[in-house]
């Protein structure tokens, strides 16, 4: 599913070659049957903003919305297990799906950061990318509602998974709630926080015990403020 290499692209970080293959990605967009109509025009257009973008002006808007917190994280199981241990063991077990695949992680993201995971589907047979994708909806909805309530142009591509995925939810309640969020505590406490889980993960000594769940079929983790 080339659609969602596309989507990975476009939600990784912004460098010089992601600006010289817009046209690349755009040409993608425009004869892909993945991809139910209007989201692609959704999609073109979230290309067509790009396009007039100063690489560094583009990079800016970019760590401001997805490395100043956790409500817009790109890790996928901030969402679910927040700073439980369980996050530690999810992460191998989708690890082992992806070495399972003949999948080899040739950067220094995390396993379950979102534009690998696209990365990953998009090498995959399209009823098992689906299925995956489908795991991961309550994220990335999640995600999308978020962006949404921003006016991010970024909302586009997470609507585009949904849709991909073929899921007919009604997110009205969601946007209901993310409307109602509270301010990201973590922009104030950004250093504690991280040094608080860099203990917790470290100290989680069951993380490498073999589990056979799906480690992408949870309840989003949730908190009374994000």
């Amino acid at each position: 599913m080339l659609i969602l290499k596309v989507i990975s692209a476009l939600l990784s970080y912004p460098q010089e070659d992601l600006l010289d293959a817009l046209d690349d990605l755009s040409a993608v967009v425009d004869t892909d049957d993945d991809l139910p109509k209007p989201k692609n025009t959704g999609l073109a257009d979230f290309i067509n903003t790009r396009r007039g973008l100063d690489l560094v002006e583009w990079q800016q808007q970019y760590v401001e919305l997805f490395d100043r917190g956790r409500a817009l994280s790109l890790l996928i199981f901030e969402h679910i297990h927040g700073e439980s241990r369980d996050r530690g063991q999810a992460m191998v077990d989708l690890l082992r799906i992806y070495q399972s695949h003949g999948f080899e992680i040739a950067t220094r993201e995390l396993p379950d950061h979102i534009p690998l995971f696209l990365e990953f589907l998009s090498q995959q047979p399209k009823e098992q990318s689906l299925d995956l994708l489908r795991g991961a909806l309550p994220v990335l909805n999640l995600l999308g509602a978020r962006l949404a309530e921003r006016e991010s142009p970024y909302a586009a591509l997470f609507g585009a998974l949904s849709a991909i995925a073929g899921d007919h939810s009604n997110l009205d309640a969601l946007r209901e709630q993310t409307a109602a969020e509270g301010p990201d505590e973590t922009l104030a406490r950004m250093d504690e926080i991280w040094e608080e889980e860099a203990v917790s993960f470290m100290g989680n000594t069951q993380a490498c015990q073999p589990k056979t769940t799906q480690p992408l079929k949870y309840t989003p983790y949730t908190t009374e403020k994000v």
